[in-house]
Order: structure tokens, then C-alpha cells, then sequence
């Protein structure tokens, strides 16, 4: 696998998840980034109605091409539309379409967007309720690009890990981007789909590490309002790290990283000062005792 560093800006926030982001905020958030050592970055083309890819790109055009590491994703792809559910987004709307035909032009697209000659790693969006044709479409497409040394990994990203587990045994991808699945409050990833992908040399990069902001002081689970369960959950865990002195989002943001399956924590960022704040929290140094008591 590629060498992409323990740290990798997500950019779906930065493209209006949730609430609008000012182009100069973005492009800060980015640059930012880049000051502190973060050199992988993901983003796709659903991110923003293509506004991330567009964001990410004119911060990254301007850098030396050797120095960091993109990754993007095709089986969403966008055409004209009233609206966008994005936040300040152009007025594109999502599709989905796994084909081997579509794959290619998604990637076209986003180079051009991104105005970057290559991306690095190239992963299948959200396949859901496509397996098959992802598989037999926009998979075989990535393997042919990566055969033929035009892009350097392949692999999938979502939230479904019983299908990643397929895509594991039946694909052949060197990556996964497993969102949400492997977090302090979540780990549905580690009963079958880690061992399986350290038993096959599959890389994770572990995204959603704060579960949509519920482990950071928000009200979102999931992409969704959270329960009261949840809440609870998350309480319990922040007493488990208060008693040992450390912030809950930092056990969040270390926690993914100590499973061997797991090559890289993406953290998705909506100003400088919160990429500065998840690099503090990355550094930080934590007691093996809180780590065993979490377990």
C-alpha cells in the first residue's frame, strides 16, 4: 500500500455537509493542512456537487506532485439539477452508476476538477445496492487503469462492511474507506472485515472516526440525529477517559490507528483551527491504561 501517513484530511465538510463553508475557509482548511504534514487527502465527486474535488484541487495544483497522496471515487456521478443537497453546492444532482464506461468518465471528470494529472488511489462509492455491477463494471475499470500503472490502488469506500468483506474475497482491491465502522463507540469492522483485510494485506483507512460529531460534543449519529442510547454510549466513554485525564476526541481520533489492518485516520475538517486541533490530538501521548479499559 501507499504510503499516505497516519493523518488524511477528508474533505466532505469542506464542500457544505451539513452547513455552507466559504470558498476562502476551504481553501484555508487545505493549506493548513499542508503546513502541519497532512499530505493525503480524499475526496469525490458526490462531495459538494464536485465543489470539494474543485476546492481540494487548487490548493494541491499548486504543490509538488510527489508530495502527497489524493484519493477520489467514481459509481456517483453528477449531472445538471435544480438543486444540490449540499450546502452552498452548484446546482448538480447525484447519480448512481457503477458501469465500466461511467467509472472511466468519472475519473476524467475529476482530474479535470481537480487539475491534477493523476489521483493516487481510486475507490468505488458507496455500492450499496450495486455489488454486482460495481463489481463487474467500475472494479474490473479501476483494475485495468491499475494494471496499466495509471492509478496506484483501488478499493472501495462505505459504510456496509458485510459488503467490503465481499469486495475483500471477490475484487482484489489493495484499500478500503470504512466510514463510521471502526470508531471507539462503533466497531462492527473489527468482528470479521479487520482480520480479514490484515489476513489479505488490505489497507484501512479508517474515515468517520467521530461518528458524525457525536463523539465530539455534537447531536448527530451516523449521519442522523442521535438516539438516546447513543448518547448514553458516549457518555460512558468520556467518563472512561476523564478518569484518565484525556479528551474523548482523542481517544476517537487515536483508536482506529492501533488495530494493524488500519493504515491511515481521516478526519474531516471544516476550518484551520479544527485540522490544527485534530493534529494536537493525534500527538498526544496516552496511557495504555485507557486503552485497555476501553477494550
Amino acid at each position: 500500500m501507499i504510503d499516505i501517513g497516519a493523518l488524511g484530511l477528508g474533505t466532505a465538510p469542506l464542500a457544505g455537509m451539513y452547513e455552507a463553508v466559504e470558498e476562502e475557509a476551504a481553501v484555508a482548511t487545505v493549506e493548513r493542512a499542508w503546513e502541519l504534514g497532512v499530505r493525503y487527502f480524499d475526496t469525490a465527486p458526490y462531495y459538494g456537487s464536485g465543489l470539494a474535488e474543485r476546492r481540494l484541487g487548487s490548493v494541491l495544483s499548486g504543490k509538488p506532485r510527489d508530495e502527497f497522496v489524493v484519493s477520489t471515487k467514481v459509481g456517483r456521478l453528477l449531472r445538471p439539477g435544480q438543486t444540490s443537497e449540499w450546502h452552498g453546492a452548484p446546482a448538480l444532482e447525484a447519480y448512481f452508476d457503477f458501469s465500466y464506461d461511467a467509472a472511466l468518465r468519472s475519473l476524467e471528470q475529476s482530474l479535470e476538477r481537480l487539475g491534477l494529472d493523476r489521483v493516487d488511489i481510486a475507490l468505488v462509492h458507496d455500492p450499496d445496492d450495486h455489488y454486482d455491477a460495481a463489481l463487474d463494471g467500475a472494479f474490473r475499470a479501476l483494475a485495468r487503469l491499475r494494471a496499466e500503472g495509471v492509478i496506484r490502488a483501488i478499493g472501495a469506500g462505505m459504510n456496509r462492511t458485510d459488503l467490503l468483506c465481499r469486495f475483500a474475497r471477490e475484487a482484489d482491491p489493495d484499500c478500503f474507506l470504512v466510514a463510521g465502522r471502526y470508531t471507539v463507540l462503533d466497531r462492527d469492522a473489527a468482528a470479521e472485515l479487520l482480520p480479514l483485510c490484515v489476513e489479505r494485506g488490505i489497507s484501512v483507512l479508517a474515515g468517520g472516526v467521530f461518528n458524525s460529531g457525536v463523539l465530539i460534543g455534537g447531536d448527530r449519529f451516523d449521519y442522523g440525529a442521535a438516539s438516546a442510547e447513543i448518547v448514553e454510549r458516549v457518555e460512558e466513554l468520556r467518563a472512561v477517559c476523564r478518569r484518565w485525564g484525556v479528551p474523548l476526541a482523542a481517544a476517537a481520533v487515536q483508536f482506529p490507528s492501533r488495530h494493524p489492518a488500519v493504515a491511515s485516520v481521516l478526519v474531516g475538517c471544516r476550518s484551520p483551527d479544527e485540522v490544527a486541533e485534530d493534529v494536537r490530538l493525534v500527538e498526544l501521548d496516552l496511557p495504555g491504561g485507557l486503552w485497555r479499559e476501553l477494550a
